[in-house]
């Protein structure tokens, strides 16, 4: 009972966070995470959870397009894994596209009812209400959430039984293909990384990470902590970030030929 509390409560944050987009609830990574512990099931979650994020890298909202949402399909798809129903992670991957769809319509659907929020806050401005503003906005605020606290709640009142039987019926051709489209998308999200660190400077740390995953008694927290020292590393002695006449450096101590902090500096 405890964990499934606490399910829905990670749940409603990711909802409210996929607004906010402050604390990052609504990021796969952490969704998957969070409700994993809270099923007793961490290594899934993160397993899920870290997969799922690549794939949701390309997902953004630009403009009036509205996205895929990941919190729905991160939140429903980690109880499915960690929850009673234990999924396989490779299903969770599966339903999580046709989820975030789902969620594209919720989220549409639930920022149309703002709009009406927002004509009732602006009544509440004129009369001068401050209470009245802060009461409609956390409302609609709420709104988000219980779009993915809802279903979670369904999914989890509908038991294990009925889901791994509905599961099932799905022919093998779909799951899969699911499946295989994901790790497509999966690659594009690598593309996005590898892309935003395709500079001169960082390509021998890339390489370099290659050749030491091969080391076989290198576990990832010895890589995240070799990762680690190597940045610090690179920023101690790198001119562009210590002052020096490096590249994008003006050779006379100013930091990159950056005016404002030569002026900083010499200050």
């Amino acid at each position: 009972m405890i964990s499934a509390f606490f399910v829905v409560i990670f749940a409603f944050l990711a909802g409210m966070d996929g607004i906010l987009d402050q604390f990052q609830f609504h990021q796969p990574l952490v969704a998957a995470t969070l409700i994993g512990l809270a099923n007793g099931h961490l290594t899934e979650g993160i397993i899920l959870g870290g997969t799922l994020q690549m794939l949701a890298l390309g997902w953004m909202n630009i403009g009036a397009a509205v996205a895929p949402d990941a919190a729905l399909a991160s939140a429903v798809s980690a109880y499915l894994v960690t929850g009673p129903a234990q999924v396989s992670v490779d299903t969770g991957m599966a339903i999580a596209i046709p989820l975030a769809v789902a969620g594209q319509v919720l989220t549409i659907g639930v920022r149309t009812l703002t709009v009406a929020l927002a004509h009732i806050a602006d009544k509440q401005a004129e009369k001068g209400s401050l209470r009245g503003v802060e009461t409609v906005h956390w409302t609609a605020l709420s709104l988000q959430g219980l779009r993915i606290a809802i279903p979670v709640i369904i999914v989890m009142a509908v038991g294990a039984g009925p889901v791994n039987d509905a599961l099932n019926a799905i022919p093998d051709v779909i799951t899969k293909g699911l499946a295989v489209a994901g790790g497509f998308i999966v690659v594009v999200g690598y593309a996005m990384v590898i892309n935003m660190m395709a500079t001169a400077e960082l390509w021998p740390f890339f390489f370099l990470g290659f050749a030491l995953s091969a080391v076989s008694e290198l576990n990832l927290i010895a890589m995240g902590m070799i990762g680690l020292v190597l940045a610090l590393i690179y920023l101690q002695l790198s001119p562009r970030f210590n002052g020096g006449s490096g590249k994008g450096g003006s050779g006379n101590g100013s930091n990159g030929g950056d005016p404002i902090d030569t002026i900083l500096n010499n200050y």
